[in-house]
């Protein structure tokens, strides 16, 4: 597919069949689990787990030399958004075998990257703690020498997969913290494991979630767990926390248009059958110019991803622009999810239909990876300065 103009589409042939592919595998295999699971707080299968490995979803980003894909970051926002028109978690999971791996060693990247792109060793990211969300170089979690190894000891939040996943990523401190660089002295450590169990040593409880469902996202206390596997060098934790975070805010992007077009489907089909004063709501003004702008919200986002994608596969810094797409498409999601809601009315605010759900799961894209007002700091901080 060429153009006159001689500039290449971002849609090229070969993006149009991963798309085509990924939709299939979406709305045939994910959405149905979805729309049954989630209103129970059910848990993504194994068997789709399996289902996605054969594909190469956890694969997508890691070279070909280890067993993945080696496409870029356009093609994983493709598979992305289409994943999570289905079920956000679903989109999230796939993240767990091929983000998180700034800092590894050749030798770690052969021994983990090829059972990563089987998705044989997936992750869970033991970062935040009570004190520590967006303030992360606030972590009060240490780690000390013991013999080979480190013995780690402290309280972490939020850490999605910790029981489903095959290994922890966990951040600790090994050094007293300086006030003057409070980010140094943090170490990051993997803790490998048996799926459906946590650390010896590590103990958790399911964190109350309103949405993000399909699996738990839990409060760990770690008592003198221990590691010896250390990833990058010592102190040198906090900038390989940060390194993926740009992949992670495009991620989040994707998540997030894909949440809105899922709300946006939803509510073209709900507004030609939900029948008021004797004809569908579709066919009232009111209706039509809330899909209307709808749809070009997400267009927008959807255009500024992709050039954000572009940039980046490049070898183009997009550390300030992945800020702008994650904050520009998180805040789109909420808003348009927001919007199918309303179209569905009542039936909206139940259970019984999906709407409710990318309204839920949409929320969420604006608090992690750096929250909302993180980013417009970050965006700031970039054209006036810190």
């Amino acid at each position: 597919m060429t153009r006159h103009d001689g500039v290449e589409p971002f849609l090229t042939e070969d993006r149009l069949a991963i798309q085509a592919m990924a939709r299939e595998f979406a709305m045939r295999e994910v959405l149905p689990v979805a729309n049954e699971l989630d209103p129970v707080h059910g848990e993504i299968p194994m068997s789709l787990r399996e289902k996605m490995a054969e594909l190469g979803f956890f694969g997508i980003l890691i070279p070909e030399e280890y067993g993945g894909l080696g496409l870029g970051l356009a093609e994983y926002a493709i598979i992305v958004e289409e994943l999570a028109r289905a079920w956000m978690s679903v989109a999230s999971l796939i993240a767990r075998g091929q983000q998180f791996t700034a800092g590894f060693d050749q030798d770690q990247r052969a021994r983990y990257l090829p059972k990563m792109a089987r998705g044989e060793f997936l992750s869970a990211f033991a970062l935040s703690e009570a004190e520590a969300g967006s303030d992360v170089a606030n972590m009060s979690c240490r780690a000390v020498p013991d013999g080979d190894g480190w013995r780690i000891s402290g309280q972490k939040m939020w850490c999605t997969f910790a029981d489903g996943s095959d290994y922890l990523q966990v951040f600790a401190r090994t050094a007293p913290v300086d006030p003057r660089h409070r980010s140094r002295g943090v170490t990051c450590f993997l803790m490998p494991k048996q799926r459906g169990t946590l650390p010896e040593g590590v103990r958790g409880t399911p964190v109350r979630k309103i949405g993000y469902h399909g699996w738990k996202t839990w409060e760990l206390s770690f008592e003198d767990a221990y590691s010896d596997i250390v990833v990058g060098k010592e102190g040198e934790g906090f900038r390989i926390a940060m390194g993926d975070l740009e992949t992670a805010r495009i991620h989040t992007a994707a998540r997030a248009v894909g949440l809105a077009r899922g709300a946006l489907e939803d509510s073209i089909a709900y507004a030609g059958v939900r029948v008021q004063f004797g004809r569908p709501i579709g066919a009232n003004q009111a209706i039509r110019f809330k899909i209307a702008d709808m749809a070009a919200q997400i267009e927008a986002a959807r255009a500024l991803m992709y050039q954000v994608c572009t940039e980046v596969d490049a070898g183009r810094s997009g550390n300030v622009k992945a800020s702008m797409v994650k904050l520009v498409a998180s805040e789109m999601a909420e808003r348009v999810t927001s919007e199918g809601v309303q179209i569905h009315g009542g039936a909206g605010y139940t259970t019984d239909f999906p709407v409710e759900r990318y309204w839920r799961d949409a929320r969420l894209t604006k608090i992690f990876e750096g929250t909302s007002e993180i980013q417009l700091k970050i965006i700031s901080d970039s054209l006036l300065g810190r």
